[in-house]
């Protein structure tokens, strides 16, 4: 009788211990609710997800494939386990919306010298150390002042001042999947176009599904090495290169990005090999940007990209068969402008983000009639 006595009393000790450790994690997760609603956010139950035990969750949305226990965020903070069940916190709530060209995203051979109404909101997937929006795309979502903009309200005002398309971009549009999705379909069924700017963290199935509303997709491609992913942007390459040819795939109209930091990733045989591998598996007339980088964030104590490293850089993706290979961030540089790849004459000429000439009919070179790629009407 002494002996069921004492193990009872253990019984009962792991019980009380086991649940004042739950009212410690919800106590913890309420005061994590307290602070999304009093920064004027919302849950919405997030796509791609799976619940694992113990209500745990594996968000599988991103390469990054975060576990998540009750309470717990992603890595990109824009996402957060509530008893087993995965939510975003940014659905409609941007932290920039501005009308842009369609040449800042940048696109080039899709739709020139037409508006886009961009959108973004606070967060991230990667933690590139060099980030030039690090502001927003750094910050918690709590801690970033937003808007409430629903999907319906982002076309509505898209179609209001004449934009062409929809652009999800200064951040990693990834990070507010659902949000896009939605403002993605509402645009195709009221005609509107979309465009995104992104890191191409992204995993296939989700990707698959977006691409089927997406018209053109912009990827940043940081560099061409595993390490240059694991030290400067706390990811890998691989997952990258995918999307790449996944949009290609889809038939969705792809450009690639490249922002040069000097003595990281600016070697001539890294740029080469890049260059080579675009060609191969997406095609010489994938448009591709040598953009110069800023000194900012965690590289503050760095150059600026000289522009002579991204002349050279152009210079390696033309001899190595690439297109369309532009200069970035160099207002009125040459390097900017559209040349015929046949006859070498100036088809689209630009200056910063304005496209001042386009001397195109049909899509072709007016002086030799051979059609140069892209999106022209």
């Amino acid at each position: 009788m002494k002996k069921l006595t004492v193990l009872t009393i253990f019984l009962l000790l792991i019980v009380s211990l086991a649940y004042s450790i739950q009212l410690l994690d919800i106590g913890s997760l309420s005061d994590k609710l307290k602070e999304i609603r009093k920064a004027n956010l919302e849950l919405l139950e997030a796509k791609y997800w799976t619940l694992l035990e113990d209500r745990t969750v594996q968000c599988q949305l991103c390469p990054n494939f975060c576990v998540l226990s009750n309470g717990k965020k992603g890595r990109c903070g824009a996402r957060i386990n509530v008893d087993g069940k995965l939510y975003t916190i940014v659905y409609a709530r941007p932290v920039a919306v501005h009308i842009d060209p369609i040449e800042k995203k940048p696109f080039t051979h899709f739709l020139p010298g037409t508006g886009s109404y961009s959108i973004a909101t606070a967060g991230c997937n990667l933690g590139c150390i060099f980030c030039q929006n690090w502001q927003i795309s750094q910050s918690r979502p709590e801690d970033a002042e937003s808007i409430v903009l629903p999907p319906i309200e982002v076309v509505n005002q898209a179609k209001k001042y004449n934009c062409a398309t929809i652009a999800y971009t200064y951040t990693e549009p990834t990070i507010f999947y659902e949000y896009m999705l939605d403002t993605a379909k509402l645009a195709k069924a009221y005609g509107v176009k979309n465009v995104m700017h992104t890191c191409g963290y992204i995993n296939p199935k989700p990707l698959k599904e977006l691409l089927r509303y997406m018209d053109a997709v912009n990827v940043d491609l940081k560099g061409f090495s595993e390490e240059y992913y694991v030290t400067m942007c706390s990811g890998h390459l691989n997952p990258v290169l995918e999307t790449i040819k996944n949009v290609k795939k889809a038939g969705v109209w792809l450009e690639i990005t490249n922002l040069v930091v000097p003595g990281k990733n600016d070697d001539p045989k890294m740029i080469r090999a890049m260059c080579l591998w675009i060609k191969k598996n997406v095609g010489a007339d994938t448009p591709l940007y040598f953009s110069a980088f800023t000194p900012m964030y965690k590289l503050t104590g760095l150059p600026p990209t000289p522009v002579e490293t991204l002349e050279g850089a152009q210079k390696i993706a033309k001899d190595a068969g690439l297109h369309y290979a532009y200069i970035g961030n160099v207002y009125g540089h040459t390097g900017e402008s559209t040349y015929c790849p046949k006859c070498g004459k100036l088809v689209v000429k630009r200056k910063g983000f304005d496209t001042l000439e386009v001397d195109l009919i049909d899509g072709k070179c007016k002086y030799c009639g051979y059609k140069i790629a892209g999106v022209w009407q």
